[in-house]
């Protein structure tokens, strides 16, 4: 199993970035997938998570209204739509899948099994 995280760079303040994150080795409707990210000297904190075949979606609070998660099946690949950007939003993106996450648990990093590695989104004022 192997996730594969891109699509992180440098924006200014209110710009958009999308991150995209193909999996291989198992299929994503299967599972679980969210996306976490990290800043700096910060723990890491749950942004977003596509719940497997529903295909519900959940958000953190300080992302709702700006950031869309969604998933393409015939390209076994979840993204991550992200507009309006802050710089508070400066950190490593990670996507995380589990095939046997249930929804109390979706916004623990530690409940995920699989991580790709990480792209770096920096915001500048």
């Amino acid at each position: 199993v192997q996730l594969q995280a891109s699509g992180g760079g440098l924006v200014q303040a209110g710009g958009s970035l999308r991150l995209s994150c193909v999996a291989s080795g198992f299929t994503f409707a299967d599972a679980v997938v969210g996306w976490f990210r990290q800043a700096p000297g910060k723990e890491r904190e749950f942004v977003a998570a596509i719940f497997r075949r529903g295909g519900h979606t959940y958000y953190a609070d300080s992302v709702k209204g700006r950031f869309t998660i969604s998933r393409e099946k015939s390209k076994n690949t979840v993204y991550l739509q992200m507009n309006r950007l802050t710089p508070e939003d400066t950190a490593v993106y990670y996507c995380a899948a589990d095939s046997r996450l249930i929804l109390s648990s979706i916004a623990m990093p530690e409940q995920y099994d699989w991580w790709g590695q990480g792209t770096l989104v920096t915001v500048s004022s």
